[in-house]
C-alpha cells in the first residue's frame, strides 16, 4: 500500500513532523501546553496508524511511543516554549524514522497469515 506514492510510515511521520514545525513557528496561536498536547496526541494517532500498516509492528510502535512521550514530557514536565515542543517532535520523529525504516516494510493485507516457525506449545 502506498500513500501519495510513498510508504505509509514515511508519509505519516512526515505529516506529524510537519505539524510540529507549524507549532514551532507559532502559526497556531495556542499556548505551549495546548500545542504540545495536540502534537503529542496527533503523533500517537498517526504512529498507531503507521504501526498498523507495517510489519513488524514493534519498531514503528517504539518510534511512536518515544516521539509522543518526548513531546509530552517536554510540554508538561518542563517549562519550554512552543518552538521547543515543535523542534523536539521534528527531531525525534526524523531520527527515529531513519533508524526504524530499515526494520519495517509495508504490510500486505492480501498476504496469507504465516505461523511462526519453531517449537509450538499447545
Amino acid at each position: 500500500m502506498k500513500i501519495f506514492g510513498r510508504e505509509p510510515v514515511v508519509v505519516l511521520n512526515t505529516l506529524s513532523a510537519s505539524l510540529g514545525l507549524l507549532v514551532s513557528l507559532g502559526f497556531t496561536g495556542l499556548t505551549a501546553e495546548q500545542a504540545g498536547a495536540i502534537v503529542g496526541i496527533v503523533t500517537a494517532i498517526l504512529g498507531a496508524v503507521a504501526a498498523a500498516m507495517t510489519r513488524p509492528v514493534a519498531p514503528q510502535a517504539f518510534t511512536t511511543v518515544v516521539a509522543a512521550g518526548a513531546v509530552l514530557v517536554a510540554t508538561f514536565g518542563y517549562e519550554v516554549s512552543q518552538a521547543t515542543v515543535g523542534a523536539i517532535n521534528t527531531l525525534v520523529l526524523a531520527g527515529l524514522t531513519l533508524l526504524a525504516r530499515v526494520q519495517v516494510s509495508p504490510s500486505n493485507p492480501q498476504a496469507p497469515v504465516t505461523q511462526p516457525s519453531g517449537p509450538q506449545s499447545v
